[in-house]
C-alpha cells in the first residue's frame, strides 16, 4: 500500500451547512488528522440541501455567510486551496474550479464520507475508494432495515463501511454491510489539559434531534427520553454544579422553566459556544462533563461514543457519561464514569469530586490512547483502502 504521505484523500462534510463551533470541530479533526500524517487532504461540501445561517436563525437561501465562513476556517489551518462548496440552488460551486474539482476527484485514493453527508456519493465513482462512516449507529442500521430505498442506495454506493457503533448489539438490525468499527479522531495538540477551569460539569447537547423510529416493535428514540429520567440529579449531587449548554428541541420543545425548577443550570450555547475558539474554551473550562445518550444507542448498546466526549477527555476532563455499551471497547472506572441508573450517576459525580486529580489524568491518558488522530485515522484509511466489502 501507498505510504499515508502519497495519498490524496478527501473529506466530505458539513461545516458551511453548519457553522457552529462542535459541528466544525467534528469534521476538522478528520482534516488536520490527515493533513499531520502527511496525507494531501480535500474538503468536500456537497450535501444538496440548504445552509443553515445562525445569524439568521434558520435555512437561508443566501449562502455568503456559510461560504465566508468556511473560507475562514480552511484558511486558518492551511487549506485556502484545498476545498470545495456546492449550494443547492443551480448546483452553484465555490472554492475550487470545476477543472480543479474534476482532478481531485480523478486523482483521489479516498473518499471519506463522514456522517453520509455527501449526498450523491454516485458522482464520486472516480475516486478509488469511497468510505461511508456512520457516526449514528443504530439510527443507521434501523434506516436500512426499514427499507429507506433512497438512503440505501447511499450506503451502497460505497465500498467500504465504518461505524461508531464498535460493538453492535443483537438489538440492532443487520443490513447486509459489514460495518468495521471506528471512532472519533482527535487532535490531541488542539486541547490543553492544564487550562483553568470552573467547578462545574457540563455538556453541550439538543434536547432532541430528529423523530424516534419503529423497527420490529421497538422504539429507538432521542436524548430526551433518556434525560427525563434524571431530572432530579441536580439535587442528588448538590453543591455539584450541573450546566447544559442547551438547544431547543427540532421535534419537541425543550422544557427549559422545568430544568431550571430542578436544578439544572442553563446557558445558550449560541452564547458560550458558538465558534471554534469559544466551543474549545467552554470544554476546556469545564470541570467535567455530565451527558446523557440518545435514547436510540441506549437500547441498541452500540459501543457509540461522542466525538464531544472524547474531546473533553483530551482537555483532560473526566466525563460521566450514560452506558452505551463502550465499556467493552474502552477503559472505564478511571477518567470514564459510565452510569445506567440515577443511583449510578450521582455515585460517579461524587467520585470525581472526590478524585478529581486522577481521575483528570485518567481522562487525557485515555484519549492520548484510544482517540489519538494519528492512531484513529491510520488504522481507518488503511482498513479503507484493502478491506473487501
Amino acid at each position: 500500500m501507498n505510504s499515508m504521505q502519497s495519498l490524496r484523500i478527501i473529506v466530505a462534510g458539513q461545516i458551511a451547512q453548519y457553522p457552529l463551533g462542535g459541528v466544525t470541530w467534528f469534521y476538522l479533526q478528520y482534516l488536520l488528522g490527515l493533513q499531520r500524517l502527511g496525507c494531501e487532504v480535500y474538503y468536500f461540501e456537497d450535501t444538496g440541501q440548504w445552509p443553515y445561517n445562525p445569524t439568521a436563525d434558520g435555512l437561508t437561501k443566501d449562502p455568503s455567510f456559510n461560504v465566508e465562513y468556511l473560507a475562514g476556517v480552511m484558511l486558518r489551518f492551511g487549506l485556502e486551496n484545498k476545498w470545495a462548496y456546492c449550494f443547492p440552488r443551480q448546483s452553484e460551486w465555490f472554492g475550487l474550479s470545476q477543472k480543479e474539482r474534476k482532478a481531485v476527484i480523478g486523482s483521489a485514493d479516498l473518499l471519506l464520507n463522514i456522517s453520509g453527508a455527501l449526498e450523491p456519493p454516485e458522482d464520486y465513482r472516480k475516486v478509488y475508494r469511497l468510505a461511508f462512516i456512520d457516526t449514528d449507529p443504530v439510527f443507521t442500521q434501523v434506516k436500512l432495515a426499514r427499507g429507506q430505498t433512497d438512503f440505501r442506495k447511499l450506503v451502497d454506493a460505497h465500498d467500504v463501511h465504518f461505524s461508531y457503533g464498535e460493538c453492535l448489539s443483537d438489538a440492532v438490525p443487520a443490513t447486509g454491510h459489514r460495518w468495521l468499527p471506528t471512532r472519533a479522531p482527535i487532535v490531541l495538540s488542539e486541547w490543553n489539559p492544564s487550562a483553568p477551569h470552573r467547578d462545574v460539569f457540563t455538556t453541550v447537547m439538543n434536547w432532541t434531534s430528529y423523530n424516534s423510529v419503529t423497527f420490529q416493535g421497538n422504539t429507538f428514540g432521542q436524548k430526551d427520553v433518556e434525560f427525563k429520567r434524571f431530572l432530579d440529579l441536580p439535587r442528588m449531587v448538590a453543591p455539584t454544579i450541573l450546566e447544559l449548554a442547551i438547544g431547543s428541541g427540532k421535534n419537541e420543545r425543550t422544557p427549559y422553566d422545568l430544568l431550571v425548577h430542578k436544578g439544572w443550570r442553563l446557558v445558550d450555547p449560541a452564547q458560550v459556544c458558538p465558534d471554534l475558539d469559544s466551543f474549545r474554551t467552554y470544554t476546556e473550562s469545564s470541570k467535567a462533563e455530565w451527558s446523557v445518550a440518545k435514547n436510540g444507542y441506549v437500547v441498541g448498546q452500540s459501543g457509540w461514543f461522542s466525538e464531544r466526549s472524547a474531546r473533553y477527555l483530551a482537555a483532560g476532563r473526566p466525563v460521566v457519561v450514560q452506558d452505551t455499551g463502550f465499556s467493552s471497547v474502552l477503559p472505564v472506572g478511571e477518567g470514564i464514569l459510565p452510569f445506567k441508573t440515577i443511583e449510578e450517576s450521582v455515585a460517579a459525580v461524587r467520585e470525581v469530586e472526590e478524585n478529581y486529580g486522577r481521575h483528570a489524568k485518567a481522562a487525557r491518558s485515555i484519549a492520548e490512547e484510544y482517540f489519538d488522530s494519528e492512531k484513529v485515522l491510520r488504522r481507518l484509511v488503511e482498513e479503507a483502502l484493502t478491506s473487501n466489502r
